[in-house]
Order: C-alpha cells, then sequence, then structure tokens
C-alpha cells in the first residue's frame, strides 16, 4: 500500500482539500493556520474526505463540530483536543461545521535539521502506535495555542530568516507537545486495563495488517488469545466487533483510492486483496448502499 500516497504536497492539499485557489509554492514545507481560516470553504456536505498525507498535520480544536476517522478510531472531537495525524496516515472528517483552533502541516524534512534521530524517535507521538488524541487542560491549551500562534505570526511575515525561524518555532511546538505526551501517556498507561491492552494491541495490529488479514481468528492467534475473548473484550471496550474494525479500515482505504486514483473497480478490488470486482462491489454496497462507480463520484 506505500505507493497509494493520496496528497502529496501541501499546495495540492490547500487547493483540493481547503479548496483554497492561492497561488502556493508547490514545494512548500510548512504551512500553519486557524481552523477558521482552514475550514471556511471545505465542502459543507462531505467534510473532509479519507486522505492519506505525505505530511504531518498537528492541530488544537477548540470549539465547533468535529469528527474523526483516525486509522481504526472514530470518535468526535471535543474543545481542547490535540491531534497528531503522521504522515502516511489515513485519516477522515466527514463533518465539519464552526470550527475554531489552530494547524500546522509540515514535511518531515523541514524539521530534520534540528532531530537527532527519526521524527517519531525524537517525538514518540508521531510514531503510527502511538496515542493520536489528547484532551488537554487550560493551562496546557494556552501554551499550544501561545506555540501556534508564533509559527503562523512568523509565517506572514516577511523575513530572510523565515525558515529558520519558522522551523525553531515549529519545532518548540513540537517540544511543548513531547512535554505534555509525556504525562498523558504515562496516566494513560496508570489507568489501562487489561481489556484496553488487548484493544489496543487489536487496533494497531489490524491498521497495519486490515489487507492481508481480515479475520478475528488471525489477530486472536497474533494476540495469543482466543477469538471469541478477542471479540467479547474489543465490543465491551469500545462498542464494536473487531470484524466491524477490520471492515471500517478496509472501507476507508476504499475510499482513498476510489476518490484519489484512476484505478478501475478490478485494479482496486485486486489491490485490497478481493477475490474479484464483484467480491469487492458487494462489500461497497452492503456498507455504503452504493456501487463502486456511485460512490466515487459522492467523494
Amino acid at each position: 500500500m506505500a505507493e497509494i500516497l493520496t496528497i502529496e504536497n501541501l499546495s495540492k492539499f490547500e487547493h483540493l482539500i481547503n479548496r483554497d485557489d492561492s497561488a502556493y509554492d508547490i514545494n512548500m514545507m510548512v504551512m500553519p493556520g486557524t481552523l477558521e481560516d482552514k475550514h471556511k470553504n471545505v465542502d459543507p456536505l462531505k467534510g473532509i474526505p479519507a486522505v492519506r498525507r505525505q505530511f504531518n498535520l498537528i492541530y488544537l480544536f477548540t470549539g465547533g463540530k468535529h469528527d474523526l476517522q483516525l486509522g481504526a478510531n472514530y470518535l468526535w472531537l471535543e474543545p481542547n483536543d490535540l491531534v497528531i495525524i503522521p504522515e502516511n496516515m489515513v485519516a477522515a472528517s466527514p463533518n465539519i461545521k464552526g470550527c475554531t483552533g489552530y494547524c500546522s502541516h509540515f514535511k518531515t524534512e523541514f524539521v530534520k535539521p534540528l532531530l537527532n534521530n527519526s521524527l517519531s524517535e525524537d517525538f514518540p507521538y508521531f510514531d503510527l502506535e502511538a496515542q493520536h488524541i489528547f484532551h488537554l487542560d487550560d493551562e496546557e491549551t494556552d501554551l499550544i495555542a501561545q506555540a501556534f500562534r508564533d509559527i503562523i505570526s512568523e509565517h506572514k511575515r516577511l523575513s530572510y530568516e523565515s525558515n529558520f525561524l519558522l522551523r525553531n518555532y515549529l519545532h518548540i511546538l513540537l517540544l511543548r507537545v513531547r512535554d505534555i505526551y509525556r504525562v498523558h501517556s504515562k496516566k494513560t498507561d496508570e489507568v489501562s486495563s487489561r481489556s484496553m491492552q488487548i484493544t489496543n494491541r487489536f487496533k494497531h495490529l489490524a491498521e497495519k495488517n486490515f489487507v492481508e488479514k481480515r479475520s478475528v481468528q488471525e489477530y486472536a492467534a497474533m494476540l495469543n488469545i482466543t477469538p471469541k475473548h478477542l471479540s467479547d473484550v474489543v465490543k465491551a471496550t469500545v462498542g464494536k466487533p473487531p470484524l466491524q474494525i477490520i471492515q471500517d479500515l478496509l472501507l476507508l482505504e476504499a475510499k482513498v483510492l476510489l476518490r484519489s486514483t484512476d484505478m478501475t473497480s478490478s485494479q482496486i478490488a485486486h489491490e485490497l486483496r478481493f477475490g474479484d470486482q464483484s467480491h469487492f462491489s458487494r462489500f461497497i454496497k452492503q456498507r455504503t448502499g452504493m456501487s463502486p462507480q456511485m460512490l466515487r463520484k459522492h467523494l
């Protein structure tokens, strides 16, 4: 699946998703802003469709209506939620209205001069298996909001030192978030039950393997538990059975391919390891009420 990269650059994201027709440099490395500004032209009926970015996104949600499907997780955001979406992670937000907050997209190579190791080693919340949504208290929200405002303010200035300053302001934001991440992840580890641990391990495994592994039995074997125990634990913890989570991931990936590529239904069926095109079409019909062709037009 590595070759399916929906949004290759920040310029394309601004044009296709935020529907901003401004002229942007295709090699742009960082794009900060407020959620009010970024979402003002987003299609109100479709929201932000399932996309995979070749860059990172970090944002602070302070108000409005905003849902998020991130990997195997789907939830409604609450004010003061901090969200991290690492590059190449599929995300969608079909319902967005009146959002306030701050955000910044950036390419990993932009901050590379300031890294000691890889991005996810220096800042573990960018690891695909990390927790990516944190609810902040008021003091944490103020700190993060100010870090975003500094980035936005510098981005608007014309300066010979702009890239250097932006890189360092972004680094400050990442350091602030790492401070918060350490506290929140420690609390999560302390209160996490055995059931939650199993559920989280299953979701991480599913996010990596949903194309090749479709059965609950396969994941139960990977976790050294029975399929019934896995089904009971996951349903009790998140309210839906593991098979539905696997199929949610598969549908999200199918939407990405239908919307962002010219691949035929037959090619997508092959890419997603369906037995044939009819099997893929039945899956899409059962989950959306539409054929793949209709769904492509709707996305």
